[in-house]
């Protein structure tokens, strides 16, 4: 009888899940938090142009490459003492980097920073499935901590305003050293002991895999967006590719896997990290291209653009809480279709935006858009998670958020280039005459160049290339939106298909579906079954 009653979590429980949401939308600003604060860092520091791209991306690289590694320690050392050791040493090197004077050291304390990312991000997950053992409850649990992520990523620029126009770019590093003081003062108190299982030994060699897979791999897409040589690009994602192959096959043959691949069998397992990815890689490259044409085309502030996408983050927050009481009514599967659904209709009002367009309306199809890709998020993880041993829990977690750590960086790498390539050959067919042949090279490669540009010109001239780069940037925007659109459609018809058995949370249990014995096993106790 038991088992059709597990406990349900009390006041204790909840305090601990606002403690776990903080790091984690935390870990998740910091994505964003540098793409205005990187202007005034590099007057600083004076970086070279690779430098500064080290800079910006290797927080999101080593994070994304330790996440199931760090997930796999949680489960063996216990979620609460990585938890605590990701944030103090979070902690300790936000100060060392807001003291650096060094690129290159800036470089260094970035990666260790996404490395105690990793270190705490699954952690918080594991921590809520052995808190939350009621389906229902941990559905909610889970979309709050998935909506703080999603409010983190949003509010990322919002935050960077605000410190840069009160500070320094300092500050957008020692913000964090009170949020970690408060996870690992609050984390004795509040959160359980959880051993973890012990004994076991990591495979290290299968993390060095995993890294060697996922590094190339996301550099290799990101070098085609930024139009780099299309040798070096295609051989890091072929190398990434061939460093994956490795890694799966040395899964298959390991009795003890880092990462379980068989566990894909589990349709509910695959066809959730699929739709998972194809959201966030929509999503990625449109957001970019969105607080850029606030801020390059409309001529909004940093806080300006930030407040403009307040709105939209507030909506996510109340439907990514909101989903997982949905999902006791309605199957999962069609409740993240249907989210998907309204993202391809908030992207087609992106495909009709203007250079001229209102402020308003922007906030307004932003609000449409955003929030639609919580379903997504919300419910995804839980499936993930609740498809696998408990004993799994980190690791899968962990797979969970790197699916959306990559899914972002594709979207951004793959949307964000057809929007880049729009944008350059509708310069190329609009150049206003008079523009020197020098100026038109650096207004043909991307806005910023345009404004740049346009500073060093007569009046007139200055003015007509502006606008000519304004268009051209919307223009791109749309494009990027197109795409956008056919991915969360191909996304929404996936999840109605591949994820239609999963039925509502509040629903008796069904049959076992086929699969790997130990995952479908203890997915009854899962709100996936």
């Amino acid at each position: 009888m038991s088992s059709q009653a597990p406990a349900r979590a009390g006041r204790r429980e909840w305090m601990a899940l606002g403690l776990l949401v903080l790091p984690a939308s935390l870990l998740f600003m910091m994505l964003t938090i540098l793409f205005l604060a990187i202007p005034d860092l590099a007057a600083d520091l004076r970086p070279s142009g690779t430098q500064t791209l080290w800079i910006l991306d290797v927080y999101g690289f080593l994070m994304a490459g330790f996440l199931v590694l760090m997930g796999s320690v949680a489960d063996r050392i216990g979620h609460r003492n990585l938890l605590m050791l990701g944030a103090a040493i979070f902690g300790v090197v936000s100060v060392l980097a807001a003291l650096t004077e060094n690129p290159a050291m800036m470089i260094v304390w970035r990666a260790l920073l996404g490395l105690a990312a990793a270190m705490q991000m699954p952690a918080t997950l594991g921590l809520i499935f052995t808190m939350f053992l009621d389906p229902r409850q941990r559905g909610v649990a889970i979309g709050t901590w998935a909506a703080g992520i999603s409010a983190g990523v949003a509010l990322g620029p919002l935050l960077s305003g605000l410190l840069l126009e009160a500070f320094s770019w300092r500050a957008t590093f020692l913000v964090a050293v009170p949020v970690m003081a408060v996870v690992a003062i609050g984390a004795p108190l509040l959160l359980p002991r959880h051993h973890g299982s012990g004994g076991a030994r990591v495979d290290v060699f299968s993390a060095i895999l995993l890294l060697a897979t996922l590094l190339p791999f996301i550099y290799g897409v990101k070098s085609f967006a930024a139009a780099s040589s299309a040798l070096v690009s295609t051989g890091s994602v072929v190398a990434g590719v061939l460093f994956g192959v490795w890694f799966v096959l040395r899964q298959l043959r390991s009795p003890a896997p880092l990462l379980d691949v068989r566990l894909f069998r589990n349709r509910t397992v695959s066809g959730a990290l699929v739709v998972f990815i194809l959201s966030a890689t929509g999503l990625g490259g449109v957001y970019l291209l969105f607080t850029q044409f606030l801020q390059l085309v409309k001529g909004l502030s940093p806080i300006q653009a930030g407040l403009a996408i307040l709105p939209a983050a507030l909506v996510l927050i109340v439907v990514a809480t909101s989903s997982p009481i949905l999902a006791r009514r309605i199957r999962p599967g069609y409740v993240i279709a249907a989210g998907l659904a309204i993202q391809v209709v908030g992207y087609l009002l992106f495909t009709q935006i203007g250079s001229a367009t209102s402020v308003g309306l922007l906030i307004a199809g932003f609000v449409v858009l955003y929030p639609a890709v919580a379903p997504s998020m919300a419910l995804t993880t839980d499936l993930v998670v609740g498809s696998v041993p408990p004993e799994k829990a980190g690791a899968a977690g962990g797979l969970a958020s790197t699916v959306n750590d990559l899914g972002i960086s594709l979207g951004v790498a793959i949307v964000g280039s057809i929007g880049a390539a729009a944008y350059t050959g509708r310069m190329a067919d609009s150049m206003p005459r008079g523009v020197p042949a020098e100026a038109a090279s650096a207004a043909g490669d991307n806005l910023d160049g345009a404004i740049a540009a346009a500073g060093h010109l007569p009046a007139d001239v200055g003015e007509a290339l502006l606008r000519a780069a304004g268009d051209a940037f919307a223009g791109g925007l749309n494009a990027s939106a197109a795409t956008a659109a056919g991915i969360a459609a191909a996304g929404a018809i996936l999840a109605a298909v591949l994820l239609r058995h999963v039925p509502p949370t509040g629903a008796a249990t069904p049959p076992a579906e086929s699969g790997p014995q130990p995952a479908t096993a203890t997915a009854k106790s899962g709100p996936a079954h």
